[in-house]
């Protein structure tokens, strides 16, 4: 049936895109499709993006749920597993009634949360923040992994085709969460198809009151209808009640099994029950085209071997550890905490996106998995503002290379008693060397002692808390200056 082939074609374009999306570690695709983040339909209310919101309640209002089988990446990722425990067992579905206290109940805490800005909450329940999350998280490493292996191979042949990247786990709370996320939906989806969807999901659920009203539905004939269930066997939403001849629009997700499986032209997606633009097609068993998609749903959490950092082959050099801030920092362009803790979902695609490993999800339990800032692998460099481009909920703003220079995220402190100079006798500066706004300086500790060491001094009104002296500061585990943050940013 064209309609079904049109929607699977569809569907599998969006869903490889935005999987790339996530995988993309040289910052190439973002460029390009970017907007596929921000056509999302939670991120584009967050965002106040009344563009895509109308358009997307349009859509539904003319199609019904197309949103959910064909720009969901989660809901994609469900009709994958579904359609894979199809191939093992057929017509496995029943009719089942809306839960409906379930839906509007999950979708009144998903509201509140989101007033009250209980980002963890909210990020859980996302269904785009969700599939973000499970690629970032379970699949990029073996994504990464599967680089390296290729790059080894293309230096043995001195070819510079692919480059090195560390595999590593930025936050094994988001880590865990994203594999029981995974686990629960797979298994949802395994059993009932669209049970997510129908249930838990929020964006569902308001796209459901919508889709009740829509112009194009299907429809039964019930004099050429045989009763044969076939329709109701193979609903992935549960929403047919062949006894009954009707449907649930507010579940359904105008997937076309139904009427791919219909023998006899009983029922036809159209603005009225009379008109008849369905066939009795045979299943159409050409497949292949996704079953790259399919295998994105499998994935391996086998991480790559880290190699020993040395210092010119002589020692070990020490892994920095992060200093305890009472401030955690937040990206440039995310104006304040309060901001970002209100609009981010947690899909962490600034993460997956940051080539700095500046980046990583937050481990506080009211800000769970949203984006925090810490310096032990790089640090904010002034050039870059990827993060500002890519973020589709407006949680963090767009800002120029000029801004990113001169917003004040944070500021500098010194500790004495981690100072190499002060520590070991021997002259550093580092911190200054690199400090692109000039906002340090050398000074001796003793001014009445010509031979004293000197030690940093930091102009907290320049400084904008980029991170570069403490990622560059060479004393470990911890650095003798580290960034604090700011609740507030402001320009300098």
């Amino acid at each position: 049936m064209i309609l079904k082939r049109i929607r699977r074609v569809l569907a599998a374009v969006v869903f490889l895109l935005i999987t790339l999306l996530f995988l993309d570690f040289s910052g190439t695709l973002h460029h390009w499709f970017s907007w596929l983040a921000k056509i999302q339909f939670l991120p584009a209310v967050l965002a106040l993006n009344l563009v895509v919101v109308v358009v997307l309640l349009l859509l539904t209002l003319v199609f019904g749920r197309i949103y959910c089988s064909i720009i969901c990446p989660l809901g994609v990722m469900q009709d994958l597993i579904s359609w894979l425990h199809g191939r093992v067992k057929k017509n496995r579905f029943s009719y089942s009634g809306e839960i409906r206290w379930l839906r509007y109940g999950l979708l009144g805490v998903f509201i509140v949360a989101l007033v009250a800005g209980v980002g963890s909450l909210v990020a859980l329940l996302a269904p785009y923040s969700s599939y973000g999350r499970i690629v970032a998280n379970l699949l990029k490493p073996v994504y990464e992994a599967g680089n390296n292996v290729l790059a080894g191979i293309a230096e043995h042949y001195e070819s510079y085709a692919f480059y090195h990247v560390d595999v590593w786990i930025r936050s094994l709370p988001t880590f865990i969460i994203s594999a029981a996320t995974f686990v629960i939906v797979a298994i949802l989806a395994w059993r009932g198809g669209r049970t997510y969807c129908n249930t838990i999901c929020p964006v569902g659920t308001v796209l459901s009151f919508f889709a009740r009203f829509s112009w194009l539905k299907i429809h039964f004939d019930a004099d050429k209808c045989r009763d044969c269930s076939l329709c109701t066997k193979n609903c992935k939403a549960s929403c047919i009640d062949f006894k009954s001849h009707s449907v649930d629009y507010s579940r359904c997700v105008v997937c076309g099994n139904c009427l791919d499986k219909c023998k006899f032209g009983a029922l036809s997606y159209s603005h009225s029950a009379k008109k008849t633009t369905t066939g009795n097609n045979p299943v159409d068993g050409s497949r292949r085209s996704f079953l790259v998609a399919s295998a994105m749903a499998t994935t391996a959490a086998a991480l790559a071997q880290e190699k020993k950092k040395v210092d010119g082959g002589l020692a070990v050099i020490e892994d920095k550890v992060a200093p305890a801030r009472q401030t955690p920092i937040t990206p440039p362009g995310s104006l304040s905490a309060k901001n970002m803790a209100q609009r981010c979902t947690g899909c962490q695609l600034c993460v997956s996106e940051c080539p700095n490993g500046v980046l990583r999800p937050s481990t506080d339990l009211l800000k769970l998995m949203q984006p925090t800032m810490s310096y032990e692998r790089g640090y904010c460099r002034p050039e870059c503002n990827r993060c500002s481009e890519v973020c589709p909920t407006g949680a963090i703003k767009p800002i120029s290379h000029e801004d990113k220079s001169s917003i004040q995220i944070g500021h500098a402190v010194w500790v004495k008693k981690n100072c190499i100079p002060v520590v070991d006798g021997v002259e550093c500066g580092n911190c200054e060397r690199h400090c692109p706004t000039g906002a340090i300086q050398m000074v001796p500790l003793d001014e009445n002692n010509e031979e004293s060491p000197m030690i940093p001094v930091v102009n907290e009104a320049k400084c904008i808390g980029c991170g570069a002296c403490e990622n560059l500061c060479p004393a470990r585990p911890f650095s003798a200056i580290y960034v604090e943050g700011h609740e507030q940013h402001h320009y300098i």
